[in-house]
């Protein structure tokens, strides 16, 4: 993978006029804007981010040991005490899954710290827990370096036990807790803030300075992400797993105003439905919704879900853990749907990832490698009505890819075999180090007499899947109907998943 990625930053830095920002003057035309979205590319840390498709969330801490999911910062935190904690245990089990990432929640709105913050009593240091010599930040930032994988810190905006929640001192308050995650662990790959923004102890509300933490992190941890209250990373409307049919990374900046977002964020029974055709989120980037903007910009989105149904770990929850099978589900729904995947595992009293929840990940890794390893297409003659280098769709390289003669923006595509193959499992992927282009197109296969439309789809960004009944056929034909300038397509992909096993 890291290979792949240098070569799409090369990529990306030799485009000069392509950026992940772009404004619009008054005096440009539909044609012009829609060119301009052509060739919004992501940031560094934007593309790095996209590219581990699979990132894991460890929510941990007082909440594990009160069996709440939202604290009020009033617990006694001398009931924490994970006796078993092994950090590498966790990183180990979402490592051999597939998963390239994890951040822990550093702190989560009861306030209570993971590590020994100097700022706050607060805190792991005042817990039976290594007799208050603890760390659990630095243990999972240590396992995330040892397994190679990135590390990422959530630190909850809200904070319901701090007494300054409510007034500028607060501000001042999370800076200090901030400096110290990003400079007291090594590197950060990922910061992630929620808006929830409830009443602290003295009643109030506070109005988060997020200019001045986004500043601070450009200057300590300048490659990280900051997600989903952030400038690179947005969060994608629901927490089902489930994203949208249609999903542009190209998006107005007027989708950046983080007060909206903050508006939707973290409600507490999770009542942000699961997204469908009557969400009222679905268009974000459309043509036009992009023809009145004052500006594009690169803005992806993070699709987080839970492998239980709560976030923190309960133990009337353990026969409820999301099988093999849902998990691969919710790959197609999110990473299969432009975006990344963020799954909450969450360790149990003793600090450890509970045997239920390490099996369904394992099961969904060996799942993952069994319907991925084999693509089908690779063995067809393939033929183009225009377009060419065809040969790098199946290359396994992101850097490399087919495409249409300049500003021609429709093609077929069309595969042989010398005999009958079976799939059920479209992969298709744009290299985006050059944009987002594709906006429409359709499969069909040929049944000896006629061909017959089998699936067909609208974005396609980072990555598109699409499953749907098993084929049988001995040609395909793949049609690219409507896209902003030439499509891109580096990879396309025929699989099998056998859900009978």
């Amino acid at each position: 993978m890291k290979k792949t990625l240098i070569i799409l930053l090369l990529m990306a830095k030799a485009y000069g006029q392509q950026k992940s920002f772009v404004p619009i003057a008054k005096t440009d035309d539909e044609s012009t804007i829609i060119a301009k979205a052509a060739n919004v590319v992501p940031s560094p840390r934007q593309m790095r981010w996209q590219a581990l498709e699979l990132t894991a969330f460890f929510h941990f801490g007082i909440n594990t040991f009160t069996n709440q999911e939202w604290g009020d910062g009033k617990e006694d935190i001398s009931k924490f005490n994970p006796q078993l904690l092994d950090a590498e245990q966790w990183v180990k089990a979402i490592k051999e899954a597939g998963f390239k990432q994890a951040i822990i929640t550093a702190k989560h709105h009861d306030g209570f710290c993971l590590w020994p913050s100097k700022f706050t009593e607060h805190s792991i240091k005042n817990t039976p827990y290594k007799n208050g010599k603890g760390d659990i930040v630095r243990e999972v930032a240590n396992a995330c370096k040892k397994y190679k994988i990135g590390f990422g810190v959530y630190l909850s905006p809200w904070d319901r036990n701090n007494p300054s929640y409510g007034s500028e001192a607060y501000n001042t308050y999370f800076v200090n807790q901030l400096t110290e995650l990003l400079t007291q662990y090594g590197k950060v790959d990922e910061v992630w803030f929620d808006g929830a923004n409830g009443e602290g102890p003295n009643g109030k509300k506070q109005i988060y300075d997020f200019d001045a933490w986004y500043a601070l992190i450009r200057k300590l941890q300048p490659q990280a992400v900051i997600a989903v209250q952030g400038p690179d990373v947005r969060w994608v409307g629901t927490e089902s797993g489930v994203g949208r049919e249609t999903e542009w990374s190209v998006l107005p900046t007027s989708e950046k105003d983080q007060e909206k977002i903050a508006s939707l964020s973290q409600k507490e029974v999770n009542v942000i439905p699961a997204l469908s055709g009557s969400y009222e989120d679905q268009d974000r980037g459309s043509r036009a919704k992009l023809i009145n903007a004052t500006g594009l910009v690169w803005y992806p989105a993070e699709t987080d879900v839970s492998i239980r149904p709560g976030w923190f770990y309960h133990i009337n929850e353990d026969a409820k853990v999301k099988t093999p099978k849902q998990l691969m589900e919710i790959y197609f729904t999110s990473v299969g749907r432009n975006g990344v995947l963020l799954l909450n595992i969450p360790p149990n009293t003793n600090g450890m990832i509970a045997s239920n929840d390490v099996k369904s990940l394992a099961a969904f890794g060996k799942e993952m490698k069994n319907i991925f390893s084999n693509n089908i297409a690779k063995a067809a003659t393939v033929k183009a009505t225009s377009g060419k280098e065809l040969k790098a769709m199946f290359d396994g390289r992101l850097s490399t890819y087919f495409t249409t003669p300049e500003r021609e923006t429709t093609t077929t595509i069309e595969l042989n075999w010398p005999k009958d193959v079976r799939f059920n499992v479209l992969s298709l992927q744009e290299n985006i180090a050059v944009g987002q282009r594709i906006e429409k197109f359709e499969l069909a296969y040929f049944d000896g007499k006629q061909w017959i439309n089998f699936t067909s789809g609208t974005t396609v960004g980072y990555k598109r899947l699409l499953k749907f009944d098993t084929i049988t056929a001995k040609k395909v034909r793949f049609k690219i109907l409507s896209s902003r300038l030439n499509p891109t397509l580096a990879e396309f992909g025929l699989y099998l998943w056998d859900e009978s096993k």
